[in-house]
């Protein structure tokens, strides 16, 4: 009888497998992410590393000596005080405790505050106090510290928003007057992205990460790209960092550009250059995750992603990873046996300089 090891399927339950089939699901995977985004596909060698590593009899695996990397945060200190359906544990705690507690108590390399609601746009009225949170935490802590948030365009639509809904206008085939409320909530979310860090530069925020970029399709994209050129002209020396919501850009729009780039249809190896056009010291690629397909298939197909991105780049890649990115299995607590693989596999195999 073949030997089988333990992975993952994408949802995050535990199958079992036999080398045979992990290296075909492994190079499925990387086929498909080829196919797609016209990039090379994983070599041989490294088909075989990747399947080294998953195979590995250990629950938890580390990257080599010497390849030891920084990590980035999102939702800032949610985690600690927010519910189980956000990954966060309950745990009552102010924000300016929560950063601490990474920083003092789980050796992170670098955090970042953010509201509740953790998009910019609810950000605005409470602005006064985030400013004040924000030069609390500065006084207390060493590693750099940034604001995080989601530019979130879909809350710039009714009902939610001031402008109309193009999903809704779209089904009623008035796709001018969508495109129109689009590019009308891009240059809000523009405005107040921008105007939200210049209020936070003032109280020493160290930087800003823009969180799922592109998440509301080409609009969100476009939105984001002209804040972060926006903060780089004035603020020369802020941090900013740009992750992306998805592998590919959707062109809810379908004409939107940045500085003569259609924005629609773009893969990480093609979103990273505009992001460093823009002005963004580190790019986060993605890749999602299927959850039909096995942890071999998804992780394969994300370092291919990655490791183009990685090449095209020449700014930091830190990869986005997390529940349902990342080769990681889309649940609210991913295993660790899954995460550490596929942090493994980006760091040796990718190329990725962050996570």
């Amino acid at each position: 009888m073949a030997n089988e090891y333990f992975l993952r399927m994408g949802d995050g339950e535990r199958i079992s497998m036999t080398r045979e089939q992990i290296i075909a699901d492994l190079q499925e995977g990387s086929a498909d992410a080829a196919d797609l985004g016209d990039i090379p596909e994983l070599s041989g060698d490294e088909i075989d590393k990747l399947a080294d590593i998953i195979m590995n009899p250990n629950r938890i695996v580390s990257v080599e000596p010497g390849m030891e990397i920084p990590v980035t945060h999102d939702i800032g200190s949610i985690r600690i005080d927010g519910d189980q359906g956000n990954s966060g544990v309950g745990i009552p705690a102010s924000r300016l405790v929560g950063c601490m507690m990474h920083e003092r108590g789980f050796g992170a390399d670098t955090m970042e505050l953010g509201h509740i609601d953790y998009s910019f746009k609810p950000v605005k009225p409470v602005i006064a106090q985030e400013c004040q949170t924000m030069e609390s935490c500065q006084q207390n802590m060493t590693v750099p510290l940034l604001y995080g948030a989601m530019p979130n365009l879909g809350l710039y639509y009714t009902p939610d928003g001031p402008f109309e809904n193009p999903g809704d206008l779209m089904k009623a085939f008035k796709i001018n007057e969508a495109r129109e409320s689009i590019e009308h909530a891009g240059d809000h979310a523009t405005r107040d992205m921008t105007w939200i860090m210049q209020h936070l530069q003032k109280v020493g925020c160290d930087g800003v990460n823009f969180d799922t970029i592109g998440a509301a399709g080409d609009g969100d994209f476009y939105a984001s790209l002209y804040s972060i050129k926006a903060l780089r002209e004035e603020f020369p020396d802020i941090y900013i960092e740009a992750g992306m919501a998805g592998e590919c850009t959707l062109g809810m729009h379908g004409e939107l550009e940045f500085e003569g780039n259609v924005l629609a249809g773009l893969w990480p190896h093609e979103q990273a250059p505009l992001a460093e056009k823009a002005g963004a010291n580190v790019f986060g690629p993605v890749c999602n995750t299927n959850t039909s397909k096995s942890s071999a298939w998804n992780l394969a197909r994300s370092v291919t992603f990655t490791k183009a991105a990685v090449e095209a780049s020449n700014i930091p890649c830190h990869v986005d990873m997390g529940m349902g990115v990342g080769g990681i299995p889309m649940f609210e607590t991913p295993p660790i046996d899954a995460v550490t693989r596929a942090s493994k596999a980006m760091v040796e195999i990718a190329g990725v300089d962050g996570i």
